[in-house]
């Protein structure tokens, strides 16, 4: 059966067999994650990525992750089997989000896709400011984009209004979009006003074999919630805090393990203070992933409080199911700008849609200036660290210096480190 695909006007119609392409298994891509949220950052959205990428690097195609400067954390990072990062200098605004005028980000992201020579454009998480930025300047410059929703958003408040408004903005010609739960998907087509039929849903994964069970680690005599999350208000930090001061005093042999780090942490550390509760309630501070079942096996209870959660998980393994997403939108049209102008003015509305169509107007022409200062064949190519044309193997230590007698290479040492390994320099 023909694969459906999207018009101009926004619809979806099933593509006749004469107009299906059939892409071949061994197409290969040249892949950028986009995200606010990675490494050293800690959380599922950077685990996610993370994870993707390598499971896309062992298929042969090429991954490089674009995101913001995280404090000396800055230009370019290898990690292991040659995973490159661009840590790019853009200004945080609130909670690791950088802030956007949809124009100071054009130059590096530009600088980004056409020297790692970019076929698609892969975009994550609705608080992503970077992420938007990223579909906007792709479009612009003709390539394929791809964007994950990680997370559930309401309707009435005004943060949602705003966030769900620059969504449908964001959304509107993306080529596909992913949602990691039955549930995520049918809020981001409410949201940001979708056919459904361009919106796939691929769950989120683990290894068991990386969370194997240990009894013996749970103390005997007493009861162990553990929570593992990011301290903030969305995870239900505030109720989390309510509930510990009642449950201590109705269970006395009660003790709370709590991992993960954010702004309500001292939400935590008010109540445990409050009610002289320091020796049932640790807080653990920000987990690396190594240390997750760690912490797992401790407990009897896992406790999850989050007001709204698409797909709830402690890591992210396996993302490789994903890769069919790929090969669907590279054989999908990249609307011209005509096209964006009308499906921007059609889809999000009289007043939002002509003025966000005045903005893509003024990103080409912000296009065409850097192409005239900086012709796009004038810029040198990037050396690719994975993909089919990989310089760098299959990830392996080498022996001591001494041994070889050979220089210390640090960027051979690079495809053997884990993302916080690598030392802030």
């Amino acid at each position: 059966m023909a694969p459906w695909r999207r018009k101009a006007d926004g619809t979806g119609e099933r593509a006749s067999e004469a107009d299906t392409i059939v892409p071949t298994p061994t197409q290969k891509h040249s892949i950028c994650m986009v995200s606010d949220f990675f490494y050293p950052n800690m959380g599922g959205v950077e685990s996610h990525i993370y994870q993707l990428s390598q499971c896309l690097m062992e298929k042969g195609h090429k991954v490089v992750i674009a995101t913001h400067a995280y404090g000396r954390r800055k230009g370019v990072r290898y990690l292991t089997g040659g995973l490159k990062v661009y840590y790019l200098p853009l200004q945080v605004m609130y909670n690791q989000s950088t802030a956007t005028s949809c124009f100071h980000s054009l130059p590096l992201l530009r600088c980004v896709f056409v020297r790692e020579a970019v076929t698609v454009v892969h975009a994550h998480s609705s608080f992503s400011a970077m992420a938007h930025d990223a579909l906007f300047h792709a479009k612009t410059m003709g390539l394929n984009t791809v964007f994950t929703d990680h997370s559930l958003f309401g309707f009435a408040d005004m943060s949602s209004v705003l966030t769900n408004k620059l969504l449908t903005v964001s959304l509107c010609d993306t080529t596909h979009i992913v949602c990691v739960s039955y549930t995520s998907k049918e809020n981001t087509v409410l949201r940001a006003a979708l056919d459904p039929r361009i919106v796939s849903v691929i769950p989120n994964a683990v290894d068991p074999t990386d969370f194997t069970p240990d009894p013996a680690r749970a103390p005997r005599g007493r009861i162990t919630v553990v929570v593992i999350s990011r301290l903030v208000y969305r995870k239900g930090i505030d109720l989390l805090g309510g509930i510990i001061p009642e449950l201590c005093l109705r269970h006395p042999d009660l003790d709370f393990l709590i991992g993960g780090e954010g702004p309500k942490r001292i939400v935590l550390e008010e109540v445990r203070e409050k009610y002289q509760l320091h020796d049932r309630v640790r807080l653990l501070g920000a987990l690396e992933h190594r240390e997750v079942r760690d912490v797992l096996v401790q407990g009897h209870i896992f406790l999850n409080t989050s007001l709204t959660e698409a797909f709830c998980m402690a890591i992210v393994e396996g993302a490789s199911c994903g890769l069919q997403v790929y090969d669907r939108v590279c054989v999908e049209e990249v609307l011209p700008l005509a096209g964006r102008l009308l499906r921007l003015r059609d889809h999000c509305g009289g007043v939002a849609g002509s003025i966000f169509a005045f903005v893509a107007v003024l990103n080409f022409l912000f296009l065409l200036l850097l192409r005239w200062l900086v012709p796009d064949q004038g810029m040198d190519r990037a050396l690719d660290a994975s993909g089919p044309q990989a310089l760098w193997g299959p990830p392996q230590r080498d022996p001591p210096a001494e041994e070889t007698g050979q220089m210390f290479n640090p960027y051979r040492l690079a495809r053997c480190l884990t993302p916080t390994d690598w030392p802030d320099v």
